[in-house]
């Protein structure tokens, strides 16, 4: 326990009552986490405290996914961040799905998940999620949101352009969007 004080506020105390949710993670594992964590993804703290990161994702492919893709970015620049779906853990919204920023450190680069500070910021009322979308439907359109051609995402997800034009297609049925601003402007919209 954080027992140093700042004009009598504790660092643990600054760490429970954040505004942004705060976890500290080990091998992908949570090993503490603030209330706001709780808060979001509809958990106690006692269920979520080590536990694996999977349990926050709507699938194992897009928690395995993710976490290679970030390996390569942690290791060089030792910072993460994206915007991605979630899933909350418990309570009345179990199941559902939201749009969530992750920014995460790693503590070592030459082994990233080995552990790391991350943060998370519920998007949901900003960015809803209305579409039935897949795990790959979502990574291209998170990537949409961020400005990225489809030969950027091409590379980012590490497949080619005329698939991520496949997939930006199907989102774009989804969406009844004619053009890729009008689908962003409905993606960002919810």
């Amino acid at each position: 326990m954080i027992t140093e004080t700042l004009h009598g506020i504790t660092y643990q105390l600054a760490f429970d009552l954040a505004p942004v949710g705060l976890v500290l993670s080990r091998n992908r594992c949570i090993v503490d986490c603030n209330q706001r964590v709780c808060e979001m993804f509809g958990a106690t703290r006692e269920q979520l405290v080590g536990q694996s990161f999977l349990v926050l994702y709507p699938s194992l492919d897009e928690y395995e996914r993710i976490g290679a893709r970030m390996l390569p970015i942690l290791n060089a620049k030792g910072l993460y961040g994206d915007d991605r779906i979630m899933k909350r853990v418990d309570g009345r919204n179990k199941g559902e799905t939201f749009w969530c920023h992750v920014t995460g450190r790693a503590l070592n680069r030459e082994s990233p998940h080995e552990s790391g500070i991350w943060t998370f910021e519920d998007l949901s009322a900003r960015r809803p999620v209305t579409a039935d979308l897949t795990a790959r439907e979502r990574e291209v359109a998170a990537h949409l949101m961020e400005g990225l051609t489809s030969k950027e995402i091409g590379r980012a997800l590490v497949i080619s352009h005329r698939t991520v034009e496949i997939y930006r297609a199907r989102l774009m049925r989804k969406y009844k969007s004619s053009t890729t601003a009008d689908l962003v402007h409905k993606l960002m919209a919810g």
